[in-house]
């Protein structure tokens, strides 16, 4: 925990921020008077109040708000006078309604109840501290492929709902629609009716350059093409669902497009970072996953006191709730879902890539937990081994841990022996 000294500072401010302006409480060090002000979210207006700031107080001032990255801290992190702490907005919400029961709400007085927060309970709140730029940037990178990936997973959704519509022989002839393939041979043949219209040497030559060789395949795919009866012949159904198929297909090509170039941009960045090791041998990381594990430790050791530290930040570790003779374990509601859809994500490519996992897994299933629960309590175990790894620097070697797991003599290299 960060314990605050009053001495570091010569003024205290609580933001509330929004897009277009931000309300502002100001204290000075050793003052009890508070002070309001308001400014516009404007690169001129922002440089003016800064400097008009540390010119009154000097020194550093310290700044609460309920952020810990968007443009108003993009823009007070250039200011070394300042040091931010940021709240966590769940932490505001409930500290306002322990004054204000009826849920009322202001937003100068939020900006109030940062400072106060950080004021009385200074013992809460760690200063902002801004890792490398490289990590920062792999930060962004990662995230917004996300974004793009979902993007993907929508759109596919789209498609395969409206080829449904007229269309539901492309949903046999390819397992998955988000590929340049598909995209190819939708915008080639919007119809069933247009494809059954081509040759087969037109066919094969479509799917030889696609790299798609396997004879039997090749050869499945073109009877049941020739073979398919149209779902509907109506026109006012077609017609409408194989342009919708058509713009989906456009969307998609260019969301593919854009997921490879953030890919290339990944793989030239991540590699250079020193930690990068440490995660890009892990079983089931890949190209995807490993630099996702790495900005999710990041490079601040001091970060993380604990393993258990980073299992209850990420939302791995679950939450238990005691009141009288009640007792109720659930997961946890706030967390960053990012990062623990990391940790989640890549502890179900482990399965079948890591033995013990496999079989803690495995072990997890047969006691009655649902896929999704097993593979979070894999990746709680795998936590406490990578933050053992990232410690010590020492990158994960899965025959040095089956070892171990056997001197323990654990229950995973025994399936006979119960958990």
């Amino acid at each position: 925990m960060n314990h605050l000294n009053h001495n570091s500072f010569s003024a205290y401010v609580g933001i509330d921020w929004a897009d277009s302006k931000h309300d502002i409480c100001i204290q000075s060090a050793g003052g009890q008077q508070r002070e309001f002000d308001c400014i516009l979210h404007k690169v001129d207006k922002i440089e003016q109040w800064a400097q008009s700031l540390h010119k009154r107080f000097g020194g550093v001032i310290a700044v609460a708000l309920e952020l810990s990255k968007g443009p108003i801290i993009n823009a007070l992190q250039k200011y070394d006078f300042f040091v931010i702490f940021p709240i966590n907005p769940s932490t505001l919400a409930k500290y306002r309604e322990a004054f204000k029961p009826s849920r009322a709400k202001d937003d100068p007085t939020d900006a109030e109840l940062a400072l106060d927060l950080l004021l009385r309970h200074p013992d809460r709140f760690n200063p902002l501290k801004p890792q490398s730029v490289e990590i920062r940037t792999l930060i962004s990178l990662v995230e917004q492929r996300r974004g793009l990936v979902n993007d993907k997973i929508r759109i596919t959704n789209r498609l395969r709902s409206a080829l449904k519509q007229y269309y539901p022989q492309m949903l046999e002839w390819f397992d998955h629609l988000d590929t340049v393939l598909v995209c190819d041979f939708i915008v080639r043949w919007p119809t069933l009716k247009q494809v059954k219209r081509a040759r087969k040497s037109t066919l094969e030559k479509f799917f030889h350059e696609h790299h798609m060789r396997f004879s039997n395949v090749l050869d499945t795919r073109l009877k049941s093409i020739k073979a398919a009866t149209p779902l509907t012949i109506d026109a006012a159904v077609v017609m409408p669902y194989s342009l919708q198929a058509l713009v989906l297909t456009d969307q998609l090509r260019g969301t593919l497009q854009a997921i490879r170039r953030y890919d290339d941009e990944i793989a030239e960045i991540a590699p250079k970072h020193p930690d990068y090791g440490l995660f890009s041998g892990l079983p089931g990381a890949g190209p995807s996953l490993a630099p996702r594990l790495l900005v999710a430790f990041g490079e601040q050791r001091d970060r993380f006191d604990s393993a258990a530290a980073i299992q209850k930040y990420a939302g791995i570790a679950p939450v238990t709730e005691r009141s009288g003779k009640k007792h109720w374990v659930h997961w946890r509601w706030q967390c960053p879902t990012f990062l623990r859809q990391t940790f989640v994500e890549w502890a179900a490519q482990t399965i079948n890539k890591s033995f013990w996992a496999g079989a803690y897994y495995r072990q997890q299933r047969d006691k009655g937990c649902t896929y999704q629960a097993a593979v979070r309590a894999l990746a709680f175990k795998w936590i406490r081994i990578l933050y053992r790894c990232w410690q010590t620097r020492t990158p994960y070697n899965e025959s040095v841990y089956l070892n171990a797991l056997k001197r323990r003599g654990s229950p995973l290299l025994n399936p006979s022996t119960n958990a």
